[in-house]
């Protein structure tokens, strides 16, 4: 794990980036925070951790492409393995699924392939299901899409209120997420087909 390089990309206030910096094992390997956006409170809780925090301003370039292939010479100039996205608000385009296969995880508040999207506590909310959830997935070229990593359910209780519900999902992804970050990056998930496997070791070659 020491040698690992990750990069955490995030778009908002970094709870899970706060989470995973608050990791034991993934905290230090975290050496890079990038947010699209200069106010974001990530690129702080980065700093006021020792990690490098950079905002490539999105506005200057053309389209979500060129924006991509910069992302991308960003992460490999500072030699990072894996990336990991915490509520970072864009979608990531081939160019930087492609530069890291099978080596991007990111956490959504619903129980995927239910509720995919921006809204997916909204959405469960507004369906009227009785038990919604997290999951951790691999980053593939469709949106929240990617092969299934982790998942836990969080039951909705009749009359809550929608914050503390938010409130609930979130608890669950900071205890959810760096169990598999860290198996990641420790070569323990094994995918086939659209099933990923996390083993209690990684497999020597």
């Amino acid at each position: 794990m020491a040698e690992a390089r990750v990069a955490v990309l995030a778009s908002g206030e970094g709870t899970n980036l706060q989470a995973l910096l608050d990791d034991p094992t993934v905290g230090s390997s975290i050496v890079l925070v990038v947010s699209d956006r200069g106010d974001a409170l990530a690129l702080e809780r980065a700093r006021a951790r020792g990690a490098e925090a950079v905002f490539p301003d999105p506005g200057p370039f053309p389209d979500r492409a060129a924006y991509d292939r910069a992302l991308v010479e960003l992460l490999r100039s500072r030699d990072v393995g894996f990336a990991v996205l915490a509520g970072f608000m864009r979608v990531l385009g081939p160019e930087v699924v492609q530069a890291f296969p099978e080596r991007i995880l990111n956490v959504h508040p619903a129980l995927l392939p239910s509720f995919p999207g921006a809204h997916g506590i909204d959405d469960a909310v507004a369906w009227g299901v009785k038990v919604t959830g997290v999951t951790v997935h691999l980053v593939d070229e469709e949106m929240d899409h990617g092969p299934i990593v982790a998942q836990e359910a969080v039951p909705i209780v009749e009359g809550e209120d929608r914050d503390h519900l938010e409130t609930r999902i979130h608890q669950t992804e900071h205890r959810l997420y760096a169990p598999a970050v860290r198996a990641l990056v420790e070569g323990r998930v094994k995918v086939e087909g659209r099933v990923a496997h996390v083993l209690e070791e990684a497999e020597h070659e």
